[in-house]
């Protein structure tokens, strides 16, 4: 199917932003995106530079894909004024916000912590292959989904210790107990305030404000939070003199703060 997306897109820079860990370049121009049991193959249309092809059906597109996406927002309205964010966001532009489920966001950052993005791929792989649904893709590939609470809840920590996940196997043992213990805490997150939601998720052994943010932002869209990690921090203190920018954003914090960090990945000489 043939879909036109008006706004800033790409595929390339979503991938590598730090927000989502199992999305990933088939070849050099198919892309797959997985969403629960949905898995998605995008490619760019050498027609037109705003078609694209898409391997699901026009319902999935409209009410799994276009939400996930974030395809309501306009990101070209976005228009930073201050010279660093004006060029973070020139580079940057093309990236959006995914939207993604709550738990596989949990356990994915919570592994984040002090991982370079390939590791974290590599745990994260390695916690589907063990414990994922298996799954025979549209396009001929056997893929294995993100596990369930209940499906990690079944080990008993020897599978998991075998997924380099180091001193945050305990951290992902609490999560995986607090979340089979009560299968609506992450839903209810949805309805809390944005700090209700923080404090929420911080009550999992091995939450802290980085992580919440992040799983705030990447899972519930909470646009308005910026998450602060290392390369931020940098920035932060050498571009803006230890003042954080991001309240002069609102709702596009979350956006900007994605922008900057890509810039800084991909820039590290120059933060």
């Amino acid at each position: 199917m043939l879909i036109t997306i008006d706004d800033y897109f790409d595929l390339d820079k979503i991938i590598d932003s730090g927000q989502t860990f199992r999305a990933c370049k088939i070849n050099d121009n198919l892309y797959r995106f997985i969403s629960m049991e949905n898995v998605l193959y995008i490619s760019k249309d050498s027609s037109d530079k705003s078609c694209y092809n898409v391997s699901c059906s026009s319902d999935e597109w409209e009410n799994i894909w276009y939400n996930y996406f974030d395809l309501d927002r306009d990101y070209k309205s976005i228009k930073p004024e201050e010279e660093f964010t004006k060029t973070c966001y020139d580079y940057s532009k093309g990236i959006r916000i995914l939207k993604q489920e709550p738990f596989e966001m949990l356990i994915s950052f919570i592994i984040s912590q002090r991982k370079s993005i390939p590791a974290i791929r590599t745990s994260i792989e390695e916690i589907c292959k063990r414990f994922g649904k298996p799954f025979h893709t549209s396009h001929n590939e056997d893929i294995y989904l993100f596990p369930t609470p209940i499906q990690l809840a079944k080990d008993n920590s020897n599978e998991l210790s075998q997924c380099k996940l180091g001193y945050r196997l305990p951290y992902i043992m609490d999560a995986v107990t607090t979340i089979s213990n009560n299968p609506h805490f992450l839903s209810d997150g949805y309805n809390m305030s944005d700090e209700e939601l923080l404090e929420h998720l911080m009550s999992i052994k091995g939450v802290g404000i980085k992580v919440a943010n992040c799983i705030a932002l990447f899972a519930y869209n909470r646009l308005s939070l910026a998450p602060i990690d290392t390369w931020i921090n940098k920035i932060i203190n050498s571009k803006y003199k230890g003042i954080s920018p991001f309240d002069n954003y609102g709702e596009n914090a979350g956006i900007i703060q994605q922008y900057m960090f890509y810039y800084a990945i991909t820039h590290k000489n120059k933060i």
